[in-house]
């Protein structure tokens, strides 16, 4: 019963984590898509824009080994109760390796994002206001995080869309107004994008790498109980 209990924990895990991953990399229109587009970025930051294949992938094997650990259990079957094991140590080993980076990225995701800054002002200022898929990036990060631009409005100065009218997009202004104006946008002072997303990093890293380590609780629990299966089966045989 308990080796069903662990190993339910952990299909249903790994179901959460695929079906998030799932929803990053279908969700192009993130933040995540302006540091795929940018082959200049830090190692840090341009793996971010591939977190959605490590959740997909690490979703995945939980679905595989909690299915396997259950069957195993169902089926007294010592070469999967130890195939279990084994996949479970190597997952368990590379989560309290990703936790312990998290905790670590947080600290220097500042200097990460800082170091992108210039090249994603030249990128708003260059491409912004041509209707490509830049726009949409930007217009959904603006609207989900309530941000403007990467640091504040003066980013858009100078774009294709402030020129010639001299306008902002509207999540620059803190108004129902349909124009944003040089005027409204200083006086709205909307948060840079830059903050906004540096406070969403360091506020659940911390939650995520305690969720990460809950998982390896029930992972060491599951590998216990495993052993202790293949244990009593070999004495039975």
């Amino acid at each position: 019963m308990m080796m069903f209990i662990f190993n339910g924990g952990i299909f249903l895990a790994g179901a959460a984590i695929l079906g998030v991953g799932i929803w990053v990399k279908v969700d192009s229109s993130s933040l995540l898509g302006i540091l795929d587009n940018m082959p200049d970025a830090p190692d840090g930051l341009s793996q971010l824009a591939n977190v959605s294949y490590l959740l997909i992938a690490v979703g995945a094997v939980l679905l595989v080994i909690g299915f396997l650990g259950c069957c195993g259990a169902m089926k007294e079957s010592r070469c999967m109760l130890l195939t279990f094991f084994i996949i479970v140590l190597i997952i368990f080993i590379i989560e309290v390796a990703g936790a312990v980076v998290l905790l670590v990225f947080k600290d220097v995701a500042g200097e990460l994002l800082q170091s992108v800054g210039d090249q994603v002002q030249k990128s708003i200022e260059e491409n912004y206001g041509d209707e490509g898929p830049l726009d949409s990036i930007w217009n959904n990060t603006m609207k989900e995080l309530t941000c403007c631009g990467f640091n504040n409005y003066t980013d858009f100065s100078g774009s294709i869309f402030n020129q010639p009218a001299n306008l902002y997009p509207i999540a620059c202004c803190n108004s129902t107004i349909e124009t944003c104006t040089e005027s409204l946008a200083h006086m709205s002072a909307v948060e840079g994008c830059y903050d906004k997303l540096l406070a969403l990093i360091e506020n659940n890293a911390v939650v995520i790498a305690g969720v990460a380590l809950g998982i390896v609780a029930i992972e060491i629990a599951a590998m216990v109980v495993s052993m202790v299966l293949y244990k009593d089966i070999g004495s039975k045989a």
